[in-house]
């Protein structure tokens, strides 16, 4: 479970500061701005590396999320189950 558990906070760590990292680049209009990281997309021009970023910082976003629920509930859940399930065959 150790194992799991660290794999998924290296995701959440990894992937939640290429996020910000990435938000703060593109999404952040200024320093006094109350809405940092959440304000739309603000792109200084329309060229191939500011869509790959914007792209990038989509893809980061979910990967934190479905990479470390993967690791922190989906794969204990499964395996809970086949234990659970191995219990109540040999019964």
């Amino acid at each position: 479970m150790a194992d799991e558990f660290i794999k998924g906070l290296g995701i959440f760590t990894g992937g939640g500061l290429a996020w910000m990292v990435l938000a703060s680049w593109y999404r952040t209009t200024g320093f006094e701005s109350t809405d940092q990281l959440v304000a739309p997309v603000t792109a200084s021009g329309d060229d191939l590396f500011n869509a790959l970023g914007v792209a990038l910082m989509d893809v980061m976003f979910w990967f934190t999320l479905i990479g470390a629920l993967t690791f922190w509930v989906l794969i204990p859940g499964v395996r809970e189950a086949r234990k659970a399930y191995e219990n109540r065959r040999t019964q």
